[in-house]
C-alpha cells in the first residue's frame, strides 16, 4: 500500500524494541503486511540461552490472545502445546477440592510456558525475510522526531538506524516510555501493590501430575492465596501470593513448614518438605506492579504496546492476552486507515486506551476475588445464579469472566454491561426474596402449625447443588 508521504509498506522500517511476547508477535504481524522489520533486544536470545531470565514460566492463554496467535497462523501451534484448564479448584483449609467451572461446558483456558511460546514467535517472525532480529542491542536514545535510534552492542560499539515507525515492546520499565514522559500531556501513573509472589515447583509423583491437571489450583485465604498451573513435564508451578510484610515473617525452614501446616497442609506432601525448606529461600519475594499511561502515541512516529503501555497485575489471566489483542486491534485500524501511521496512532489511542485501563481496574479486582470472594456463599450462589441466567438468556446475561475471557467484547463495554447486569439481577432478588418472605408470613400466620424452620446452611447448600 502506499502512503500520503509516497513510500510503500516495502520501503518503510519498523524498529520493534522488545522481542519479548508482545515484540515477536508485533514483527509477525508488521511483516505479513511487508514492512521492513528490525526487531531489538536488550537480552540474549531466549533460544540459545542455557537460563532464561525473566518471570514465571506459567500464562494463561484465552481467546483474546488466541485470535491474535490465529491471524499470524500461530493458534494451532500454541494450543497443542497448552494445557487446558476448565475450571478453579478450590482447596480448602480441611483439604476439601470444590471445582468451579469458568464458563460454559467446553469453555476453558490454556495453560502454557511463556519460554517456549516467546521461542515460537521469534522463530515464526524469522521465516519472513523482511523481519530481521538483533539480540544484545539495547537502546540509549531515540529521537521522536526523526526515529533516529541508537543502540549499544555488546563489544561496546553503536549501531544507528532511522525508523518510519518505533514500536515500544520493551515492558514495564520501558526504555521507549521514557520519552513519552519528558513530554508534556503525558499521563502517567504505577501502583506497586503490597503483595508479593514467591514460585514452587510441585514435581510428579510415579511420572504423573499430582494433583487433577485440567484445572487452575487455588488455595484462598482471604488476605493472601497460592495458586498452581499445570505445566507439561507433569510439574505443577505454585505462586504464592502474600503482603511484603508477611513474606518478612518467615525467616527459616521452620517458619516455612509452620505456616504451611497452618495455611497449606494439603500441599505439602506434594511439594516435599525439603523442597520447601529450599526452594522458599531460592529467591526473594516479587513485586507486582500496575501501569497506565496515555496517550499511546507520539505523532505519526512512535507507539506503546503491551506492559510498555499498560502492564497489568497478573490476576486477570490478561496480562499477555491484552497486549496480544494489542496487534489485532493495531492491524485492524491499519486495515481501516490504509496503513496511514498519521490517523492509526491516534485512532489506536482513542480506542485501546479506555480497554487497557479497565482490564488494570479488573486485574486488580479479581484478586480480592480470588483469594477471599470465592470462599464466599454469597459470590459461589450469584455465580450460580449468573450462570442459570447465562444458559436462560445467553445473549442477554452474559457473566463478567465470560465476556473477558471468552470474547473479544471491549473491556471497558463489559464492564459497563457487567455493572448494568449486576444491578438488574440484584434488583430480581430483591424482589424475589421479598415476594419469599411475605408469602411465607402469610402460610406461617395462615398454617402456623404445619410450617418448620429450615436452617440456613441448608438453604445455601440446596441452592448450591443446583446445576444448570
Amino acid at each position: 500500500m502506499m502512503e500520503s508521504g509516497g513510500k510503500s509498506s516495502k520501503d518503510k522500517v519498523v524498529a520493534v524494541v522488545g522481542g519479548g511476547l508482545v515484540g515477536a508477535l508485533n514483527a509477525c504481524y508488521f511483516a505479513r503486511r511487508g514492512f521492513q522489520v528490525e526487531v531489538f533486544e536488550s537480552r540474549d536470545d531466549i533460544r540459545e540461552a542455557k537460563i532464561v531470565r525473566g518471570r514465571s514460566i506459567n500464562l494463561a492463554l484465552s481467546h483474546r490472545g488466541r485470535q491474535a496467535l490465529s491471524r499470524v497462523g500461530m493458534e494451532e501451534k500454541i494450543v497443542s502445546k497448552g494445557i487446558p484448564m476448565h475450571s478453579r479448584m478450590i482447596h480448602s483449609l480441611n483439604g476439601k477440592q470444590s471445582p468451579i467451572p469458568y464458563g460454559k461446558k467446553g469453555q476453558y483456558i490454556l495453560s502454557v510456558d511463556r519460554a517456549n511460546l516467546n521461542k515460537e514467535l521469534l522463530t515464526e517472525a524469522e521465516r519472513y525475510p523482511n523481519a530481521k532480529m538483533n539480540f544484545d542491542h539495547k537502546l540509549q536514545d531515540w529521537s521522536p522526531d526523526t526515529g533516529l535510534m541508537t543502540f549499544l552492542r555488546p563489544d561496546g560499539s553503536t549501531q544507528s538506524l532511522q525508523a518510519d515507525l518505533i514500536v515500544g515492546c520493551d515492558g514495564a520499565f520501558s526504555t521507549i516510555r521514557k520519552q513519552f514522559l519528558r513530554r508534556s500531556r503525558f499521563n502517567f501513573s504505577q501502583t506497586y501493590i503490597p503483595h508479593g509472589y514467591l514460585e514452587l515447583t510441585m514435581p510428579p509423583v510415579a511420572g504423573e501430575f499430582a494433583m487433577k491437571p485440567n484445572y487452575l489450583h487455588i488455595w484462598p485465604r482471604n488476605t493472601f492465596m497460592m495458586i498452581a498451573l499445570p505445566n507439561l513435564d507433569k510439574t505443577f508451578t505454585c505462586t504464592l501470593f502474600m503482603p511484603f510484610d508477611e513474606f518478612e515473617k518467615i525467616t527459616t525452614g521452620d517458619d516455612v513448614m509452620e505456616f504451611f501446616l497452618e495455611y497449606f497442609p494439603d500441599a505439602i506432601p506434594l511439594i516435599g518438605v525439603e523442597a520447601l525448606k529450599t526452594d522458599y529461600f531460592r529467591l526473594p519475594a516479587q513485586a507486582m506492579v500496575s501501569i497506565k499511561c496515555s496517550p499511546y502515541h507520539i505523532n505519526d512516529r512512535c507507539v506503546l504496546m503491551g506492559d510498555s503501555a499498560h502492564a497489568v497485575v497478573p490476576f486477570y489471566g490478561q496480562g499477555m492476552n491484552a497486549g496480544f489483542e494489542d496487534c489485532i486491534v493495531f492491524d485492524e485500524i491499519m486495515d481501516q486507515c490504509n496503513e496511514d501511521f498519521s490517523a492509526v496512532l491516534p485512532e489506536y489511542t482513542r480506542v485501546r486506551v479506555p480497554d487497557d485501563h479497565t482490564i488494570a481496574d479488573l486485574a486488580m479486582y479479581n484478586y480480592v476475588e480470588m483469594r477471599a470472594h470465592v470462599n464466599s456463599k454469597w459470590f459461589l450462589f450469584r455465580k450460580k445464579v449468573d450462570d442459570i441466567l447465562h444458559f436462560l438468556l445467553p445473549k442477554t446475561i452474559v457473566p463478567l469472566y465470560t465476556m473477558v475471557t471468552f470474547t473479544r467484547i471491549r473491556y471497558h463495554e463489559a464492564l459497563q454491561r457487567w455493572h448494568w447486569q449486576n444491578k438488574v439481577i440484584n434488583q430480581g432478588l430483591l424482589v424475589c426474596a421479598t415476594g419469599a418472605v411475605l408469602g411465607g408470613s402469610y402460610l406461617i400466620a395462615k398454617h402456623p402449625p404445619k410450617i418448620q424452620s429450615i436452617p440456613i446452611e441448608k438453604v445455601w447448600d440446596r441452592l448450591l447443588s443446583l446445576k444448570v
